[in-house]
């Protein structure tokens, strides 16, 4: 299935609290969008790997994800290495994105910024012809390289080079949030509190996109940054 847009996760949720927004709106538009986890966020404090894959698929029907998969790489200890850049080229060949969504170039996490460098390699490696992989049947999966990645915004305050109107599309995003319950506030866990559970994390993400909504002079944005100079062709477009 080729895509539109592909975003990239370090962990399940990642896309959910930094770019679900801008997901749903273009699939509203009728874009295919999906999303793959590279890992199953096995090592998280709350949860299991298990309660995550279930919370992972019902967030993607929330979405009306087009696909979700999960390369299952080790989590904390993934590196952006020649086997996990292999694989994330697959994942490229194989759904044939124009658009790649990365983790943030740098943030609280470091998986985030090393998954982030990982899918910026790996774009690169899948469009080099002499490179070959195949797919899960054994069929060669031709080069493809995505025309851009741009880097969504997630607990670190970064900058954004450009923001995305989700104003129509925040209850979708709060909702594909809500579908990793095992990881947010929950009045009746037992489980340890961590730095996503607290109550005061998501009045920080709804501040955030309003505060991305307010440069723009609407209710709620997404922040993204790239990593090279955007050409245009319709300076209308920028309105």
């Amino acid at each position: 299935m080729k895509l539109d847009i592909l975003a990239f996760a370090a962990h399940p949720d990642d896309t959910e609290l930094s770019c679900a927004g801008t997901l749903a709106a273009h699939i509203a538009m009728g874009y295919k969008v999906g999303v793959v986890d590279f890992t199953r966020g096995e090592m998280g404090t709350r949860g299991t790997a298990e309660i995550r894959d279930h919370e992972a698929r019902e967030s993607a029907k929330i979405q009306q994800l087009s696909i979700r998969e999960n390369l299952g790489f080790e989590d904390v200890f993934f590196e952006n290495d020649r086997k996990h850049q292999l694989e994330v080229a697959r994942a490229v060949r194989k759904y044939q994105p124009d658009i790649v969504l990365a983790n943030a170039i740098t943030d609280r996490h470091p998986d985030h910024g090393k998954a982030a460098k990982l899918a910026v390699d790996a774009c690169f490696l899948a469009g080099l012809k002499r490179v070959e992989l195949e797919d899960e049947e054994g069929e060669e999966l031709a080069p493809w390289r995505p025309r851009v990645v741009y880097h969504y915004i997630q607990s670190n305050f970064i900058g954004p080079d450009f923001v995305v109107d989700i104003s129509k599309y925040w209850s979708v995003k709060m909702q594909a949030i809500k579908a990793f319950k095992s990881q947010f506030h929950d009045p009746g866990s037992s489980e340890p509190e961590t730095f996503i559970s607290n109550p005061e994390f998501m009045k920080m993400l709804e501040a955030r996109a309003k505060e991305f909504g307010h440069r723009i002079g609407v209710e709620y944005a997404e922040g993204f940054t790239i990593n090279r100079t955007m050409g245009i062709e319709d300076i209308t477009s920028l309105l």
